[in-house]
């Protein structure tokens, strides 16, 4: 199966030899800034993905499938089971797959636009085990939706929310901007590092909720606070490491560019009792620049200021305009969660050509079976 999905392409490899992969690869993009310590690895590299999501066809013969896409392309392999997927989600999208034929709904076809179920998305709790179910359609338009969700709960009574997604756009997006609630409060609780969080259907939220406790540990033991520092949390999703931050720093700034995110956020603060962290909707590159410029007009030229800036963008890394800013700020720790190793070495060439030295480096293994790896770097005023 791994052959044909492309996805876990380290499937089959011994772990302890996947690990040894990954390191080296960090190794090559990143010895020459600093010293690279061990990979953090995983006691139980399987089914860790609480987030599943599967795309729906149909076959030749015009049955429905469901699964995932072939790498490189928009061709659906069907699944079953996935040795990396939560074994309760994929048992859910089986059940949600065998009541189509009974309830007349067509899966969406790409070519022709016509049907009407294009994705199932299914997200679980790992320490509440909570079940949201997403079921991205191409219209709004849901005959028997209420019986479809009873027959679906009835199988599987331990799901605790499921939302209608309305994506009529025909783009590869898989999640639209219009979400109804069919049961349930629309979202589900997680705990993480102490936190309760507030996870809707449309919110960034680590896959790897064992992994992320370890990842998110290292960025606060980098960060080293004290208690009296101003932080910015850049690309902060629902708030994670914003709030782990918090409990620890004077004020935090937590910035991420999809609103719910932040809906998700703010009331994360008030559930966990956090009054020191503010949010932001927008750009990172465009958020922090403006309040920077805003700052200096406002205070006479004065230059505003952060203690401890944390970024975790995505593959892309972050911007120009955005490391410009940050060196700009003065901060005297950067702290940077990475998902590509690649777009890492990019922006450390820039920070360290700009005043800034690599104190610590390490990589967290996030996903296991696959070649990506998360990694978080901590970078000190030079002199410090």
């Amino acid at each position: 199966m791994a052959k044909k999905c492309g996805g876990c392409e380290f499937q089959g490899m011994p772990y302890a030899e996947q690990l040894k992969h990954k390191e080296k690869r960090v190794r090559i993009l990143l010895d020459s800034f600093g010293k690279v310590h061990p990979i953090i690895g995983m006691k139980d590299p399987y089914h860790y993905r609480n987030k599943v999501h599967a795309v729906f066809d149909r076959d030749r013969r015009g049955n429905a499938i469901s699964g995932v896409y072939q790498k490189g392309t928009h061709k659906v392999v069907p699944v079953d089971s996935c040795m990396i997927e939560d074994q309760k989600a994929d048992k859910i999208i089986v059940t949600i797959r065998g009541l189509l034929k009974s309830f007349k709904i067509k899966t969406y076809d790409e070519d022709t636009q016509y049907g009407l179920l294009r994705h199932v998305l299914i997200r679980r709790g790992f320490s509440t085990g909570e079940i949201m179910v997403v079921l991205v359609t191409a219209s709004p338009v849901f005959p028997s939706k209420n019986n479809f969700v009873k027959a679906l709960r009835k199988v599987h009574p331990e799901i605790t929310t499921v939302v209608q997604n309305i994506n009529d756009r025909g783009t590869s997006m898989v999640l639209g901007t219009r979400d109804v609630v069919l049961y349930g409060k629309g979202f589900i609780e997680d705990k993480l590092c102490g936190c309760t969080f507030r996870i809707s259907a449309q919110s960034f939220y680590q896959v790897n909720p064992v992994q992320t406790e370890k990842l998110y540990g290292l960025a606060l033991e980098y960060a080293d606070l004290k208690g009296d520092e101003t932080v910015w949390d850049l690309y902060c999703g629902i708030g994670t490491i914003s709030l782990f931050l918090a409990q620890k720093a004077k004020q935090v700034y937590g910035v991420e560019i999809v609103p719910q995110a932040i809906d998700d956020a703010k009331e994360n603060a008030k559930i966990n009792a956090i009054d020191n962290a503010e949010f932001f909707v927008g750009k990172a590159e465009e958020v922090l620049p403006e309040y920077y410029a805003e700052y200096e007009r406002e205070h006479n030229g004065e230059t505003a200021h952060a203690d401890v800036i944390v970024v975790d963008p995505p593959r892309k890394g972050c911007d120009e305009t955005l490391l410009e800013t940050i060196v700009k700020m003065q901060p005297e720790k950067v702290v940077y969660v990475s998902c590509d190793s690649a777009t890492l070495a990019r922006d450390l060439k820039y920070l360290c050509a700009n005043g800034y030295e690599i104190k610590m480096c390490r990589g967290v293994d996030q996903f296991p079976q696959s070649v990506h790896v998360e990694t978080c770097v901590l970078l000190s005023k030079l002199g410090q």
